[in-house]
């Protein structure tokens, strides 16, 4: 009997293929695969942020604790108004004030909150040791519920950090409902686009390893400050030898 490669490749990714077919269709159970996978990312969406688990992991890294929330002021709203979620309500733009500080970290729920209980707290213990025998001066963790990427400008703006890194829940996809993203932008500012951002997509078990992105995220941050760019200029040019 011919071994089926197909078969053999599924094997070694989550994604969606050698899905076989009934007739036309389907297999009946690829198809309840699809319903149950569509489920959990509309779960993932409108999941509860539990924000716990982000507080302990701070503390036990003695790193304080701003919590903050957007403009958006339910999730009905986060979801219906993005740009309310890139912004800070009133009373959170006066909990923040300016220090000096190489580097403001932040973390949202995004559009997957069940991503940051998951894997936010795990990352930010293999960065924030990572940052500081870099000798990067570290701004308060600030936490935002409802809140966007574009965000992390206001915060790293009025606490006068010099960049900016969000770690933020990202758009579930069929199978990847607790994807973890990182943003990184150098001088952070209200009106920064994405091109002014770098994007470190898909932190989970079955995508980029904690460990790989803390490494990635330290080495990008240090390259923004010591060429002061980001975004479109700033890549990841590591030696090869350097990434296995």
């Amino acid at each position: 009997m011919t071994a089926d490669a197909w078969q053999t490749l599924r094997s070694h990714t989550a994604a969606r293929i050698a899905l076989g077919r009934a007739g036309s269709s389907l297999p009946t159970a690829e198809v309840l695969n699809f319903a149950m996978a569509h489920a959990a990312a509309r779960d993932a969406v409108h999941a509860p942020f539990n924000s716990s688990q982000v507080i302990a992991a701070a503390t036990e890294l003695n790193l304080s604790v701003i919590q903050v929330h957007s403009s958006a002021a339910d999730r009905a709203s986060f979801l219906h108004r993005p740009d309310l979620g890139r912004r800070l309500d009133e009373f959170s733009q006066q909990s923040l004030t300016p220090g000096e500080y190489d580097v403001s970290i932040v973390v949202a729920d995004g559009l997957s909150p069940m991503a940051i209980e998951c894997h936010a707290a795990s990352l930010l213990r293999e960065l924030i040791p990572s940052l500081r025998r870099s000798g990067l001066r570290l701004a308060p963790l600030v936490i935002v519920e409802q809140g966007r990427v574009a965000i992390q400008d206001e915060i790293g703006q009025r606490l006068g950090a010099t960049a900016s890194v969000i770690l933020i829940g990202e758009r579930p996809g069929l199978g990847s409902a607790d994807s973890l993203g990182a943003y990184l932008v150098f001088d952070p500012r209200p009106g920064n686009t994405d091109a002014n951002r770098n994007c470190i997509s898909n932190i989970r078990p079955d995508g980029l390893s904690i460990p790989a992105a803390a490494e990635l995220i330290r080495f990008l941050l240090t390259e923004s400050l010591r060429r002061k760019i980001s975004g479109i200029q700033l890549k990841d040019d590591r030696h090869p030898t350097l990434l296995t």
